[in-house]
């Protein structure tokens, strides 16, 4: 009789396009959410926790090549229906749905802000996963364009607060209304998508490509420094000076700047209403000082998904970083946003007013590691070591009064036999300080206090004479515990 073929054990593997996060990573991330959220606390925003699955037909298609309902996304249907669901890709499709559903409950304008997991089923590459975090802050309900001007204020403010300075940083504003407008004077049919996409592409490497680059691929094409070719979008000589432009008038003066708009957008309504707005947005920052060193007018800023309507920005980091091959290269774009006044009415079938900022949480944490701001070694608790089973009481109490104090603290709860391997484990979790007390301590009533983080400076920096000078190990009295441990941490 054959033998039953044992199941295979499963892989111990994270999969394909997920990442795991430890301690110092998440204790990174959510210091500097604290401080982004805080932020928005004080402009008044209240947060909002939406579930994480969502119907198919609520997130919409607005992910790129989306022809089939489970492209894109992580979906699946239901057993007993027809419905589909699905993961959020975002935090801003949910707040649709919340606010048309709760819009009888909930205050108008309604400003929310939101933090967490979104999933895409994409592709993944370097720094790229199927699953990463947000932060948004949005105001619904609202056609102002204080709000707009307002939600870049609170984005600058933000980028300040976790770290990054002023002069490391830009918000770079746009107006959807405005490249629309030029593109209809440019008689680039709304109804051209192709070509459209084309132009909006080659808009959005203004900035890397230049003057030249962009003339290129809105004429016949270009070939880049690698050899391939990108097929351009065949527009004629007055349509590409028109849109190039439109791309120069933020280098003009403040005023120069705003009739050159008005001529390029003449004879479209859309156009022209996109420029008020536009300049109205840029009066106000700057009547609240904020300047051309944090937000800019560029007309380059297209905004990739389909439902932005009227402004939209992106906050850019300017400080250089090296590539993998050494080469200087900008950071680049950690959030964007804009203005999304159809989102909601998909639901309600009445148009409701809605500006939006989304901050790409692991692009901003890699962007503070790179500027020495964060990702030093964490510091881990305090450990009380254990040299005798039979008082585990007497650990747990020192251990709890540590942490009655406000001092991070934890028994150590392996086995006792071997104490180097309790230091061992005091090493890994990054403990600057071990508490020992053997039968002879105890019934003294004092405690042997040793402070790692000093053992450890000693052991690689320091002479035999330093070391002899230098004690990494005291005696103190049991009642002293709180306040010698405290004068280590405070050090």
């Amino acid at each position: 009789m054959a033998k039953p073929k044992k199941t295979p054990r499963p892989k111990a593997e994270t999969p394909k396009g997920f990442k795991d996060y430890f301690g110092a990573e998440v204790a990174e991330r959510k210091a500097m959410l604290d401080a982004i959220l805080e932020v928005y606390h004080r402009y008044g925003f209240d947060p909002l926790e939406s579930s994480a699955v969502e119907t198919l037909d609520a997130l919409g298609k607005y992910l790129p090549d989306v022809d089939r309902p489970n492209e894109g996304v992580f979906a699946w249907q239901e057993d007993d229906a027809a419905a589909w669901l699905a993961l959020r890709y975002d935090l801003t499709a949910p707040l649709a749905r919340v606010f048309a559903q709760h819009r009888n409950d909930l205050p108008t304008p309604y400003r929310r802000y939101a933090m967490g997991p979104v999933w895409r089923n994409e592709k993944p590459g370097p720094g790229r996963f199927r699953q990463f975090y947000q932060c948004d802050a949005d105001t619904v309900g609202t056609a102002s364009v204080a709000a707009d001007a307002e939600i870049c204020m609170m984005l600058a403010d933000a980028l300040e607060a976790v770290g990054i300075d002023r002069g490391d940083y830009v918000i770079r504003l746009n107006n959807r209304k405005v490249l629309n407008g030029v593109l209809e004077v440019a008689g680039i049919a709304e109804e051209s998508h192709t070509e459209r996409g084309i132009v909006l592409r080659a808009v959005d490497k203004f900035d890397r490509l230049g003057a030249d680059g962009v003339r290129a691929l809105l004429g016949e094409g270009r070939m880049d420094e690698s050899g391939d070719y990108t097929k351009g979008a065949g527009l004629s000589d007055r349509q590409t000076e028109l849109i190039l432009r439109f791309l120069g008038a933020a280098e003009l003066s403040f005023e120069d700047r705003w009739a050159e708009l008005r001529s390029l957008v003449d004879g479209s309504s859309i156009g022209a209403e996109g420029v008020t707005e536009l300049r109205r947005i840029i009066e106000l920052v700057r009547a609240q000082d904020y300047g051309e060193d944090r937000i800019v007018m560029d007309p380059s800023v297209v905004r990739g998904l389909g439902y932005y309507t009227g402004p939209v920005y992106e906050a850019e980091l300017t400080f250089e970083i090296p590539d993998d091959k050494g080469r200087p290269r900008q950071f680049g774009s950690v959030a964007g946003g804009g203005r999304y006044d159809d989102l909601v009415k998909r639901f309600t079938g009445q148009a409701v007013p809605a500006t939006g900022i989304s901050i790409g949480v692991d692009r901003l944490l890699a962007a503070l590691r790179a500027k020495g701001r964060t990702g030093g070694a964490s510091q881990g608790p305090v450990v009380v070591t254990v040299m005798d089973r039979d008082r585990m009481a007497d650990y747990q109490q020192m251990a709890a009064t540590l942490r009655n104090a406000g001092i991070r603290a934890e028994v150590y709860l392996g086995n006792p036999k071997n104490f180097g391997n309790q230091l061992k484990y005091a090493d890994k979790r990054q403990s600057p300080v071990a508490i020992i007390q053997g039968s002879d301590e105890a019934e003294r009533g004092v405690v042997q206090i040793k402070d790692l983080v000093l053992g450890a400076e000693i052991a690689e920096t320091a002479s035999v004479e330093e070391w002899k000078e230098r004690k990494q190990q005291f005696e103190a009295p049991l009642d002293d515990l709180v306040a010698k441990v405290r004068e280590i941490l405070d050090r």
